[in-house]
């Protein structure tokens, strides 16, 4: 227990150093369950980095689907970048110290980075109704100009937005303990070392939430529900199942984006009955998979995409 106070400041009741405790249960196997993790971890940067430069150097790719999801992958590198390496410094280590500060840039980043993946998300969506709904007007709407402006509204949001997180929590009283039952710094799981009275910032972190995540999925459904209606209208089959199509990669990046992340966040929330270790090993999970996954899908659904990376692997091979 002296160990778990370490640099506890008791004056000021403000920790200078936190002790992150990994997944709890099972310290154990945090060494097998680092592998997975590293290769994931890997696997997510040589997909995103080379979805990047496919993209930037294949001016027929430069559509605005694809630079969306380069913004997507830039989020994605960004945000495992900045929990993954002291996950594995946890895991290999045993390395469980993060600086009080430093623990509240990691909570911002993520909390920023994530509502920003979002965002993406849901250009990404309005593409999809622009070209199957009004593909007429498709280049008229989304030109370069706007992408850009959408893709800096969509930044700006998540950095404003989330930028009261840190300063919420730096100036509270943790007088229960400095540890954090968890493998990096998120809000809640700071929020609930907390001795004093905390129901105006977690009201907040709601109506944020509510705000970015869940205005952005409700609006994506919308989306989908308009896009529906214009290709049954569709006059044949065939027609209907190719337009389909090409919006099965996008479904699928939803899904692995908001699956694990409604789940994360409602078990937090309401589901108190759930083994602490489930809750936080699907939170790694939405920390992990959505940006493995992301160039994989494309890569898989988009010939373009496939071809040009085979063509990459080759020259590196040769």
């Amino acid at each position: 227990m002296e160990y778990l106070l370490l640099n506890y400041n008791r004056t000021s009741l403000r920790p200078t150093t936190f002790l992150l405790l990994g997944i709890p249960g099972l310290e154990a196997v945090h060494i097998w369950i680092s592998v997975p993790f590293c290769l994931v971890y890997l696997v997510s940067l040589m997909g995103n980095i080379a979805l990047l430069l496919i993209v930037k150097t294949d001016h027929k790719l430069h559509e605005p689907m694809y630079l969306f999801l380069c913004m997507l992958s830039v989020a994605d590198l960004m945000l495992t970048s900045s929990t993954l390496p002291k996950i594995l410094s946890l895991f290999w280590f045993n390395y469980r110290e993060i600086y009080f500060e430093a623990c509240l840039l990691q909570m911002y980043l993520i909390h920023s980075l994530s509502t920003m993946e979002s965002g993406f998300i849901l250009a990404m969506a309005f593409d999809r109704y622009i070209a199957i709904c009004h593909p007429l007007r498709h280049s008229t709407l989304l030109t370069p100009a706007v992408i850009v402006g959408l893709g800096l509204g969509i930044v700006f949001r998540g950095a404003i937005l989330l930028s009261p997180h840190p300063f919420l929590l730096r100036w509270l009283s943790y007088c229960r303990t400095n540890v954090i039952s968890h493998t990096y710094c998120e809000f809640m799981a700071l929020i609930k070392l907390v001795c004093t009275e905390t129901k105006i910032r977690r009201a907040y972190s709601l109506i944020v939430a509510f705000l970015t995540g869940g205005l952005d999925f409700i609006l994506i459904i919308c989306s989908y529900v308009l896009i529906l209606l214009t290709v049954f209208n569709l006059p044949s089959k065939a027609a209907r199942l190719k337009t389909l199509s090409t919006c099965v990669s996008h479904v699928w990046v939803i899904l692995v984006f908001y699956t694990p992340a409604f789940f994360s966040f409602l078990t937090h929330r309401f589901g108190h009955h759930i083994a602490p270790h489930i809750h936080i090993f699907v939170a790694n999970i939405y920390l992990l998979i959505p940006p493995m996954m992301n160039p994989i899908i494309y890569g898989v659904k988009t010939k373009r995409i496939r071809e040009r990376f085979f063509k990459f692997l080759t020259i590196k091979c040769v």
